[in-house]
């Protein structure tokens, strides 16, 4: 494995930072889609297009909450089960010919992923990071100069994970290599977990009692996996690697104690998911080409099935319930707290930056009503492509974010927000200050999102 350099990451962070970057799907021939939560992240709008603020009103501050950019699989276990078959087959002569290439190319992934570690951020996940810092600072470059001559903070606060505070400290760097006198500005990544680790925090123990012991849960995501097309999707990805007499075998169940069928090819699977996002670690730099070894058409079928798993149990799941976003309401106050203290005159604060996980961001925009995150479903019409817009790679991609940009006049303070760096309108009912506008007053939103002087 070559080593990745710090030139070889700010370079790649240099390429990101253009916008509508590529996908980074080697071979290209599968949908986007089909990656899920693991997709690497792009831009999803020119900056250049970005509107104008209202005349009259000047950037005064800005915050967001990030997941952590783009990873290795947090541990070796596709990698163990799917080797420990093709060890099987290759003894006894039951390798196809992209079989025997498979596995000496999943030992160099995984020996990659276990050189950077599991779970820890990529070289591509580190010039994600950087790059957004970087477009941030050049969309706001006023509030910026302004934050560095009056000498705002800037605080930083992270879920407390190694992935999280790598991806807070990468941005802070990357901000003040803008400008080198927001350095001193910039705070030490501090932990927040009740805010950004909020699933497995206090605030989430309901949750958590919901995904071990709902039933309905269980049972309807049984009935989404373990349907005839899952097996016919596994067969079809098993026969990529071995012979149709070594694939019977492992359908039957002669190697369960090892993984069943639909394990098996899920783990193949997983393994092409995560490829992308170790791009930079892979021979040359040119991708792992994992997609020779998973149909388009299977990737997209086991990418629906890993989005419908995200979807029941972080996202806008079942309309007679809030339980699995309903704890994010945490991490909006926070959003709507930190802007009325500008407001109010009790923060000093130029700019508030989180960094967090897809168990995160994911309900935060079924909460806020995000594009895509909108719609629930009922047991007798569940969650299908075919009928909901929810996709775990436009949700919550590595690196996503929701970043709200305040202005001021005088006594008005109007909130712009980006969503993965798209101008995004807020809730159905709220008003923008004008038909078509982006740009919100915070009465407004403090209205239609129901605060109170209370809670405010």
């Amino acid at each position: 494995m070559r080593r990745v350099t710090p030139a070889v990451v700010l370079g790649t962070a240099a390429l990101l930072a253009t916008p509508f970057a590529a996908q980074a799907a080697p071979g290209g021939n599968a949908h986007t889609d089909s990656y899920g939560t693991k997709a690497v992240y792009t831009p999803e709008q020119n900056s250049r297009s970005y509107q104008k603020a209202p005349a009259g009103f000047t950037p005064v501050f800005t915050e967001n909450v990030s997941r952590h950019g783009s990873r290795s699989a947090t541990d070796g276990s596709d990698g163990d089960l799917i080797l420990a078959l093709w060890n099987k087959a290759e003894a006894e002569g039951q390798l196809t010919a992209k079989g025997r290439e498979f596995g000496p190319k999943t030992q160099a992934l995984e020996a990659a992923m276990s050189t950077i570690g599991y779970g820890n951020l990529s070289a591509r996940g580190k010039a994600e990071i950087q790059a957004t810092a970087t477009r941030t600072a050049k969309r706001l470059p006023s509030l910026f100069a302004t934050i560095a001559k009056d000498k705002e903070p800037i605080d930083v606060v992270s879920s407390g994970q190694g992935r999280a505070v790598d991806s807070a400290n990468l941005y802070g760097a990357a901000l003040a290599q803008t400008d080198p006198d927001l350095t001193s500005l910039i705070g030490t990544t501090r932990t927040d977990k009740d805010l950004l680790y909020f699933h497995k925090a206090a605030g989430g123990a309901a949750y958590r009692d919901y995904i071990a012991n709902d039933q309905r849960l269980a049972t309807t995501l049984k009935t989404v996996t373990d349907q005839p097309k899952t097996h016919r999707a596994a067969r079809d990805v098993l026969r990529k690697l071995f012979k149709p007499a070594f694939v019977d075998r492992i359908t039957a169940g002669e190697f369960s104690s090892i993984g069943t069928d639909v394990e098996a090819a899920t783990a193949v699977y997983n393994l092409y998911a995560i490829a992308p996002a170790m791009s930079e670690e892979s021979p040359g730099g040119k991708g792992w080409g994992m997609d020779r070894y998973i149909s388009a058409r299977d990737a997209d079928w086991f990418g629906y099935i890993s989005d419908a798993e995200d979807f029941y149990e972080k996202g806008p799941g079942f309309a007679d319930s809030d339980i699995t976003y309903k704890m994010a309401d945490v991490l909006l106050d926070d959003f709507f707290k930190q802007v009325e203290a500008k407001r109010d005159g009790t923060s000093d604060l130029g700019a508030e930056l989180r960094f967090t996980h897809a168990e995160e961001i994911i309900p935060l925009a079924a909460l806020m009503g995000l594009p895509g995150s909108t719609k629930a479903v009922t047991a007798d019409q569940p969650y299908t492509y075919a009928s909901n817009p929810w996709r775990g790679a436009s949700v919550a991609p590595l690196g996503s974010n929701i970043q709200w940009d305040v202005y001021r006049k005088g006594n008005a303070y109007l909130v712009r927000m980006l969503y993965n760096e798209k101008e995004t309108a807020f809730k159905a009912g709220c008003r923008p200050v004008s038909k078509g506008s982006k740009f919100y007053d915070l009465n407004e939103l403090e209205r239609c999102f129901g605060r109170t002087p209370s809670n405010g």
